[in-house]
């Protein structure tokens, strides 16, 4: 146990991290020894800007490991309240088909005043018509920050508006914001047979690809939580140099899958807790979002007092929610909805739905191929990653310490506490939240982001014959042309 809450913090990275040049102003100073008093661009490194970006971790004492600051988050109330105005994608790919809601944060606006969507969470509401969204476009440099929320979860969760809410609010430097939301969630449809994946990283490559030609003079940034950060981790290493975003974060990231689901099943309360939480909750608000977009028997709203959304089963029967959905799951897949409702934890919903879904023999092959760990090495943006030691889900034997020593473009910041996507403060703020906004305010405020070199690993490569590793070869492979 830490010291009345106390926690220590460590930084992992390589031996010479990215060196980032910083705009006119920001530390520029002539150059030493110049003939003509020119001045040099100023440059620092990137695990200097994480380690200034992140204060002491102060964290409650009466939360003193990780599986108190993890359940605290079930009774936790209070937080800011973030508007959203929401727009469906129609999926440009030609595998992963369907539909995807994605909420953009907007000033404050009167509920009364709105028809509401009982499907939809709080403060949300689609935009009025197309030329509404088209009207977003904007020659603007206004830099924007699009999202990814953990398991199950969706642009209301409250871990997610603690980090967004600074930055909406920033007098200085004021963010535009986008929550990519996964299929079936938040209050969103399931419109085809293909439902979440965690190494599916093509809903956030549509809306980037998007977002970089609707507002081409946007910095635009990334952020995950849990197996968002898995998600956003993968993307960002398969984009490699070309990716659209400057920098990313990620929070609570499991990297690792197989590793994190072994230790989840060591234990009593990862048996028993972590797993069959996660696993019923998966199914069950999946289930719950029928074709038409309506939420039957869950309640997603929360109260005016910031308390989360939580949502509520009613009849506590989970095979009448399945069997809500029962005529598009028939219609679109071939899954066995008896065993499905049969399913009480993650691994086992993992087995009945991902596997068949996507051609994996078993559950274990699902986890190697969608682990993140060996993405860190191809990824060529300003990199953070933020871990809590004690985190009973994205436990600390799934972060992969070596991939941070060998990239320079990646630094990985632990503490010894602060459970999953918790790190609950005295007064009940959210530590995670103040190094998070403060390294994407850096970045986007100080560096030149442009003249940041993409190609340092390149240029510094070993070329050794006959013999290359590929971070981003799958064992899974997307054949469009096979009936």
């Amino acid at each position: 146990m830490e010291w009345f809450g106390r926690a220590s913090v460590e930084f992992t990275h390589a031996a010479s991290p990215l060196q980032l040049p910083l705009k006119a102003g920001a530390g520029a100073s002539p150059a030493e020894g110049s003939s003509n008093g020119t001045a040099t661009q100023a440059t620092t490194d990137l695990a200097q800007i994480c380690r200034d970006s992140t204060p002491a971790c102060q964290l409650n004492p009466l939360l003193f490991n990780g599986h108190l600051q993890t359940m605290w988050t079930a009774v936790a109330k209070g937080a800011p309240a973030i508007h959203y105005k929401r727009r469906i994608f129609n999926a440009d790919h030609a595998l992963y088909t369907g539909t995807f809601a994605v909420d953009f944060a907007v000033p404050p606006y009167a509920d009364e005043h709105l028809e509401r969507d009982a499907a939809l969470p709080p403060r949300t509401s689609y935009f009025a018509d197309d030329a509404a969204f088209a009207g977003m476009a904007s020659d603007d440099t206004r830099p924007m920050l699009l999202v990814l929320h953990g398991l199950s979860g969706g642009s209301y969760e409250v871990y997610l508006r603690h980090c967004l809410a600074p930055l909406l609010d920033a007098d200085d430097l004021p963010w535009e914001i986008a929550v990519v939301n996964a299929r079936g969630c938040a209050g969103s449809s399931i419109t085809s047979g293909v439902l979440f994946n965690a190494r599916a990283t093509w809903d956030v490559r549509q809306v980037a690809l998007w977002a970089r030609k609707t507002f081409p003079n946007r910095p635009l940034f990334g952020l995950g939580f849990s197996l968002g950060a898995n998600i956003l981790t993968n993307y960002v290493g398969e984009e490699g140099a070309a990716c659209p975003l400057q920098a990313a974060v990620v929070v609570g990231n499991p990297f690792d899958l197989q590793v994190s689901n072994k230790i989840l099943q060591r234990s009593f309360m990862g048996r028993h807790v972590y797993e069959t939480v996660m696993g019923s909750k998966w199914w069950w608000r999946m289930a719950c979002s029928s074709s038409s977009g309506d939420v039957a028997s869950v309640t997603v709203g929360d109260t005016a007092n910031g308390v989360e959304p939580k949502a509520d089963i009613c009849a506590g029967n989970m095979k009448k929610l399945i069997n809500l959905h029962r005529d598009a799951i028939l219609k679109h897949t071939e899954l066995d909805l008896d065993r499905i409702n049969k399913i009480t934890t993650l691994y086992e919903f993992d087995r009945e739905v991902q596997c068949p879904t996507w051609g994996y023999p078993t559950e274990e092959a699902y986890y190697r191929d969608a682990s993140s760990c060996d993405s860190l090495l191809n990824i060529r943006i300003p990199f953070l990653a933020l871990q809590a030691k004690d985190d009973p889900i994205a436990v600390e034997e799934a972060i992969p310490y070596g991939e941070f020593r060998h990239n320079p473009y990646t630094v990985l910041c632990t503490t010894s506490l602060g459970g999953h996507l918790s790190w609950f403060e005295p007064g009940g703020g959210r530590w995670h939240a103040k190094p998070v906004t403060q390294f994407l305010h850096t970045m986007a405020k100080n560096v030149d982001l442009a003249a940041i070199p993409r190609d340092l690993l390149d240029v510094n490569a070993k070329q050794r014959k006959g013999v290359n590793f590929e971070p981003l070869r799958r064992r899974m492979q997307i054949n469009l042309d096979k009936e």
